[in-house]
């Protein structure tokens, strides 16, 4: 892999297009930069320069790399093959939870991550409305603002939150898991924000998570934050996960133990979704 860029350098620059892509359109949406891109899915005016600027400057940061970001994807859904060749590869989320910042609500970020043949290697994840910054290299741990990010011991089963996608069950048995899951655990609650579901997992005010499909851009960045942070996260069918899976069925928990504890609820809770 060429040089990596200075992981500092590039968490600068994703304050800077925060501060000047995303946050003067927060709460200040004009009707016409809010476009629908899909059936319930939408795109901001935030989200598609975030992602111009982003690309631009990180592929001169680090010539013959590659970018998959999550709008080119949607226009060009074949850039998935960039995880394949030899060259690195940028993963842009330029606003994860859309939706929350089109609605007013702080739970929204930046997510970002650097991946060499499949491996993701650093990550960032910027949280523009508490100017929040969160790094991780492989190997070499993760951090918050500059301090050291180190998930605490678990508490309780009982008093464990996190999300569980219950589209992974058939239709018929998802009340059923659902009524489970609560009954087992502290609490069922979705953020509609992959970004601050692995921040606050890592920092421990939650627990697991359970994630059907994978997307690069709303994983690879949290999946790395979260295990540099002393964290689980693995596909549940035990295969090793990989920055550009599409394979279904992510798992996140604090240790090894929670971590096999929810997965035999998982595989015992109902059958699957075909």
């Amino acid at each position: 892999m060429p040089r990596d860029p200075d992981m500092e350098a590039v968490g600068a620059l994703m304050r800077e297009v925060g501060r000047t892509a995303i946050l003067p359109r927060f709460r200040a949406l004009e009707a016409h930069e809010v476009m629908e891109k899909g059936v319930g899915d939408i795109v901001t005016a935030a989200d598609l320069e975030a992602e111009h600027r982003l690309t631009e400057t990180l592929s001169a940061m680090l010539p013959g790399s590659r970018v998959v970001g999550e709008e080119a994807h949607h226009e060009d859904p074949g850039i998935d093959a960039h995880f394949d060749g030899d060259a690195p590869v940028w993963v842009i989320d330029p606003l994860d939870g859309t939706r929350n910042f089109s609605n007013g609500d702080e739970t929204f970020c930046m997510l970002l991550a650097l991946v060499d043949r499949q491996r993701t290697r650093r990550a960032w994840l910027y949280d523009p409305a508490k100017d929040r910054l969160a790094m991780a290299e492989e190997g070499a741990g993760a951090t918050l603002n500059g301090a050291p990010l180190r998930t605490p011991p678990p508490p309780a089963e009982s008093e464990m939150i996190g999300q569980i996608n219950l589209g992974w069950f058939e239709k018929p048995a998802r009340g059923a898991v659902k009524r489970a899951a609560e009954k087992r655990f502290g609490g069922l609650h979705r953020m509609f924000c992959a970004g601050h579901d692995f921040l606050q997992q890592a920092q421990g005010l939650r627990h697991f998570s359970f994630y059907r499909w994978l997307r690069s851009w709303d994983h690879a960045p949290g999946v790395l934050i979260r295990r540099e942070a002393g964290g689980i996260v693995e596909r549940i069918d035990g295969g090793p996960y990989r920055a550009g899976d599409r394979s279904p069925g992510l798992l996140s928990a604090p240790d090894r133990q929670c971590w096999e504890a929810l997965k035999r609820f998982l595989e015992e809770a109902g059958p699957r979704q075909g």
